[in-house]
């Protein structure tokens, strides 16, 4: 494994400690009613776009073409919009342990988009390994005492958003995986956000302008800092190093990384304990995580460990 591919390993586990907090940190927010879905996702956009603006400032300036706009435009879709949009309003109708379980399928849709379009092999070790992980994610959901909590006012559809935002992500992944190499990751990231900015703009106003923004306490700014700063800039920062150095089905796979820093916050905010289930559901996700890291990438070619390619 070479440099490259353990900061990318270090960037998608940093990247989803941040997003495994989503969950409970979104619902919290709009939890008093406030701050809806819509505009939780609009300070995720606006606030993020404006952060890697800033950033660009401290890069090098890179030149990109109409036609690689409109790529970029493609994949803001994807990746952050119908993403974002989908996985917020779900929390927000849902519950945030079964978005949890929900967000277990994300590595089994890009599994099979990447067998479909990038023509990766799905391999005995990568199929194990997506069992794994998915086995010890739900087994710390299902084994949480704080399991069904929270319940959301339409839970079917809020289940279906989270599925929904799995399938766009597990798309983004694939389709553009290769696309990404071409430009720096402030480059695509300024651009990303802005038209997902763009496109969001319209039905945000009418929102954004009733909004009673004395009225909002200060843990739901400080709720609303961490979604925008961690769990959207910093952690798109990771992705996209870790999308830039791994296989679309291994950066999917750390989505299981989710439910063990759920559970591990439960843990040490007292609401819920620590038992042998749980270590034998972490055990299990950094099992498939390795598994699908040793797999072949594709038929005929080297493992990402070396030494290792008997894969068949």
């Amino acid at each position: 494994m070479d440099k490259a591919q353990i900061r990318g390993h270090v960037a998608m586990l940093g990247a989803n400690l941040m997003w495994g907090l989503m969950a409970p940190v979104a619902k919290m927010v709009m939890a008093g009613a406030l701050v809806s879905p819509l505009l939780l996702g609009d300070f995720r956009m606006f606030g993020a776009a404006a952060l890697f603006w800033i950033a660009s400032a401290f890069a090098p300036w890179q030149h990109v073409p109409a036609m690689d706009l409109l790529r970029l435009a493609g994949a803001a879709m994807l990746g952050i919009v119908f993403n974002q949009g989908c996985y917020l309003f779900g929390v927000g109708y849902s519950t945030p342990s079964d978005a949890t379980v929900i967000t277990t399928t994300m590595p089994m849709w890009v599994m099979l988009l990447a067998a479909l379009i990038l023509k990766e092999p799905v391999t005995w070790k990568k199929a194990l390994g997506i069992a794994l992980g998915a086995s010890g994610a739900m087994l710390l959901v299902f084994t949480s005492s704080a399991h069904g909590s929270g319940a959301g006012s339409n839970p079917v559809l809020g289940d279906i958003l989270v599925l929904a935002a799995q399938f766009s992500y597990a798309l983004y992944l694939t389709l553009y995986k290769n696309f990404i190499s071409r430009y720096s990751l402030f480059t695509l990231m300024r651009w990303m956000f802005t038209f997902a900015s763009v496109a969001i703009l319209i039905p945000s106003l009418p929102s954004l302008a009733s909004f009673p923004w004395r009225e909002v306490s200060a843990p739901e700014w400080y709720g609303i800092a961490f979604v925008v700063c961690g769990g959207t800039f910093l952690a798109y920062i990771c992705v996209m190093i870790g999308q830039k150095a791994l296989r679309p089905t291994l950066v999917g796979m750390y989505n299981y990384v989710q439910p063990v820093v759920a559970s591990t916050v439960g843990i040490c905010l007292g609401l819920d304990t620590f038992t042998p289930a749980k270590v034998l559901a972490v055990a299990l996700v950094f099992a498939g995580v390795w598994m699908v890291t040793v797999s072949r990438a594709r038929k005929g070619g080297p493992a990402l460990v070396s030494g290792i390619d008997n894969d068949k």
